[in-house]
């Protein structure tokens, strides 16, 4: 099976959060970057082509990892990036609930 396009490889991701309970809730105005959260609290995970700067990292704490898509990418590291993605949403969410408010 040849590399998915940096296109179809975000889709594939984003069909693969979906299928872990994720919904989208917000995209940037390009389209590029998209939000998916679960449940009702205000923890996303950022699905995108490029990387976030130091700034949009300080102005959306909300945002516990980013899955970023760049190159082709097969169906299992697409997977595999899905599944790192959903470690790391878990790990910033067990740390968010660990700070003092």
């Amino acid at each position: 099976m040849p590399p998915l396009p940096p296109t179809q490889a975000l889709a594939r991701a984003g069909a693969l959060l979906t299928g872990h309970g994720f919904r989208e809730t917000a995209r940037n105005e390009r389209g590029d970057s998209l939000y998916y959260a679960r449940g009702d609290g205000p923890e996303r995970l950022r699905l995108s082509n490029h990387a976030r700067t130091p700034k949009q990292r300080r102005l959306h704490p909300e945002v516990m990892t980013s899955l970023v898509i760049r190159a082709p990418k097969t169906e299992a590291q697409v997977a595999a990036m899905v599944e790192a993605a959903l470690r790391d949403f878990a790990a910033g969410l067990a740390r968010s609930r660990q700070e003092p408010a």
